[in-house]
């Protein structure tokens, strides 16, 4: 380990020579390479995490470069997967560090197969059905993970401790979390690095062995509007909750209860189910997306949105279609932009 390169990181007390050391031994998981994933990856890189595993299903888009710090131009033309102009990037910043980019969704099998060796998740994710699986994944394998969300100028982070603190499933019942999505409400950077930057200290913390340092509270902001609040959560915690309560049934890792996707019989399209029904304001919707510049057709039971790629259309209920494709994973994803 070179202590030039961390000299700075190593002169901050509560991180010294042996918290630098411990760094290097540990890895981490990242959800997601959009604007959350790709500057937490970043900040971890240089402050020396010795091996960071991403996970990322998407490719790179002109709109992601106001905000997503690791991507150029260069990546928006070669249509580049995430996950894998991340790792480049990355490896390029600190060759010391083992950087691995998976292409692909955040499924059950594949976090499983990881979550062994990994010492804290950081969530990047753009949608809460992947944030439900990560929860209850970690309270099963007891590992660590760091929730994190912003759209428009807010933002929020929360770190989670299987048996210490409650879980994201807990949360939900008390907690209004954000449900929007940068695709309908837009986002400016400086609430990206807000939110990274929680999340990061966090995660460093952690992977230092400073539990005591840890802030213990649901954090929240809206920096347009000057709003901060920080809240105590530790009695929402319960233990009739069925991911971290006294008899956990982990329901989030039952496939039966995650969306489902078939591609129709003849027809260049993907149908998408949620695994609850959702009750959608179409109307609401479709004012969003046009004021985000999308072409949008509504009626008082469909709304059709034409994509880049591909059209959606979504009913009330939160059933979709998602016409000129037979990608299952390509059609989640749009699904998830638009609503989370």
């Amino acid at each position: 380990m070179n202590n030039d390169r961390y000299s700075r990181q190593i002169l901050f007390p509560p991180v010294g020579k042996e918290g630098q050391k411990k760094l290097a031994e540990k890895h981490v998981l990242v959800i997601g390479a959009g604007a959350l994933g790709s500057s937490a990856a970043e900040m971890l890189t240089r402050a020396g995490i010795g091996k960071i595993t991403i996970i990322d299903r998407d490719y790179i888009e002109l709109s992601n470069l106001q905000r997503q710090t690791l991507y150029t131009e260069e990546d928006v033309q070669n249509k580049m997967p995430k996950a894998i102009a991340a790792a480049k990037r990355l490896q390029a910043v600190n060759s010391a560090c083992d950087i691995q980019g998976i292409v692909g969704e955040a499924t059950i099998d594949l976090i499983e197969e990881i979550i062994s060796c990994v010492d804290v998740i950081i969530d990047a994710t753009d949608n809460f059905e992947t944030r439900m699986l990560i929860n209850d994944v970690t309270q099963k394998y007891d590992k660590p993970w760091i929730y994190g969300a912003c759209v428009g100028s807010v933002g929020m982070s929360y770190t989670i401790i299987p048996g210490v603190t409650p879980c994201l499933h807990c949360l939900l019942q008390k907690i209004p979390l954000q449900g929007m999505t940068c695709d309908t409400a837009g986002i400016i950077a400086p609430a990206v690095q807000m939110v990274v930057t929680h999340q990061v200290t966090e995660a460093m913390k952690l992977l230092v062995d400073d539990k005591e340092a840890l802030r213990g509270t649901f954090l929240s902001f809206d920096l347009w509007n000057n709003h901060y609040q920080s809240i105590k959560v530790n009695r929402i915690k319960k233990s009739s909750c069925t991911s971290c309560g006294t008899e956990p049934t982990y329901p989030f890792l039952d496939k039966t209860n995650q969306t489902k996707t078939a591609i129709l019989c003849g027809r260049e399209t993907v149908q998408i189910r949620p695994s609850k029904e959702k009750k959608i304001s179409l109307s609401i919707l479709a004012e969003s997306l046009q004021s985000s510049g999308y072409a949008v057709k509504a009626n008082p039971f469909l709304l059709s949105v034409q994509m880049e790629k591909a059209r959606i259309v979504l009913f009330q209920d939160g059933r979709a279609l998602v016409h000129d494709t037979k990608d299952p994973v390509y059609a989640k994803s749009i699904y998830d932009k638009l609503l989370g």
